[in-house]
């Protein structure tokens, strides 16, 4: 169990946020046109996996935003942004949004990877929801960055996520 907050209330996860140097759980999530994103579909690709609660708040749109910038400098990535949101409401965001660079993956589908990545709020106002948390997988499938972020209306550390993807770390 993993302890955040959200506006200062303490809130628990169901499980751990894998650690730095271990595999990576496989996941399989829903995407726009209620295909599978799948773990399996990013093979030998760096994955950044930008969890959040919910693309409705300013702060994870702008997580949304940031990452789309970033990920279009990177090759050989792959940015997942992840949340329980419906995968219609996710692509519509991008789409308006003109965000061509992440791909919205829906967990709605998807309990186990809440739990597998310890990021499943289980109590506080939020429960059910998943918490913010940036987690990078290496192309050999491993973690190789987790940031769980304490404070769940604070932004993710974008400079340390692109220091690891770029090997400044």
């Amino acid at each position: 169990m993993e302890t955040v907050h959200f506006k200062g209330i303490p809130c628990h996860t169901y499980g751990t946020v894998p650690a730095a140097g271990s595999k990576a759980p496989e996941f399989n999530l829903t995407a726009a046109d209620l295909s599978t994103v799948s773990s399996d579909d990013f093979k030998g690709k760096t994955i950044v996996l930008n969890i959040f609660p919910s693309l409705d708040t300013d702060v994870c749109a702008r997580s949304v935003r940031r990452f789309n910038e970033m990920a279009g400098n990177l090759d050989n990535t792959a940015v997942v942004c992840v949340s329980e949101d419906l995968p219609f409401a996710m692509s519509r965001f991008c789409t308006i949004e003109g965000l061509e660079n992440v791909i919205p993956a829906s967990a709605f589908r998807s309990p186990m990877f809440g739990e597998k990545y310890g990021v499943m709020l289980v109590d506080g106002p939020l429960a059910g929801l998943l918490t913010r948390a940036v987690i990078i997988i290496g192309s050999d499938g491993t973690v190789k960055y987790r940031d769980l972020v304490n404070e769940i209306t604070d932004e993710p550390d974008y400079e340390a996520a692109i220091n690891v993807l770029t090997g400044k770390f």
